[in-house]
């Protein structure tokens, strides 16, 4: 979708007031449908607006009535309205998806890990490196989403351009392997669910012995 808005403010004798104008198109890549406006505002209200089916000016108040049957008259005006919202705007479109389609296309899968910092704290479903920040994230039980004892955080940028977050489930007392977190990214087909099994969590003492852990033969 292609949008600019152009404001222009004129001072008159009985103030500042404000006239808006708003134009451009909208593409359907999968379908090749093609929709186009051209509507212009005063003082925050509809004034005119450009029926590109008709080709012709609607008018939503009664103020705006003769600015209509003038612009209706007026061919060149219709046709010059007309090539910009089917031909000169679609191209520019085209060409700004094509240069920057490697990046509106993006799609990165995250890691996903379970984490908890003590056997009573919460247990936590981390994803990080996906890409785009169009993504959901929520804990399951027995197939059903579960908005109790759980606790979404907010998507965070990483260093390199990517995301992360996380969503937080208090332990349950019992029947863990009925959960499950479930990621889903926008535009990717398949989610990406993690069954919650104790053995797959990892927590502070498991990442604290990790690090004091030196390899054979060397020395520190």
């Amino acid at each position: 979708m292609s949008c600019d808005l152009t404001l222009f403010t004129g001072v008159f004798l009985s103030g500042a007031h404000i006239n808006q104008r708003m134009y451009g198109c909208e593409w359907d890549d999968e379908t090749g449908e093609l929709n186009g406006f051209n509507q212009y505002g005063y003082d925050g209200e509809d004034f005119i607006a450009f029926d590109l089916k008709t080709e012709t000016w609607i008018a939503p108040t009664p103020q705006a009535v003769i600015t209509k049957h003038k612009w209706d008259n007026n061919r060149a005006l219709t046709t010059q309205r007309k090539n910009y919202l089917t031909q000169i705007c679609p191209d520019w479109l085209k060409r700004y998806l094509a240069y920057g389609r490697s990046s509106l296309l993006r799609k990165e899968i995250p890691s996903v890990s379970l984490l908890q910092k003590t056997p009573s704290s919460p247990v936590s479903c981390h994803a990080t490196g996906f890409y785009p920040d169009r993504a959901t994230m929520f804990w399951r039980k027995d197939g059903e989403e579960l908005h109790e004892d759980v606790d979404l955080g907010e998507i965070l940028p990483n260093n390199d351009g990517s995301f992360q977050m996380s969503v937080d489930l208090n332990p349950p007392t019992e029947d863990w392997e009925k959960y499950e977190c479930v990621f889903q990214l926008a535009g990717v087909k398949n989610d990406i669910v993690t069954k919650l099994e104790k053995p797959k969590i990892r927590t502070n003492e498991d990442m604290k012995t990790s690090s004091d852990t030196t390899e054979p033969g060397l020395s520190v």
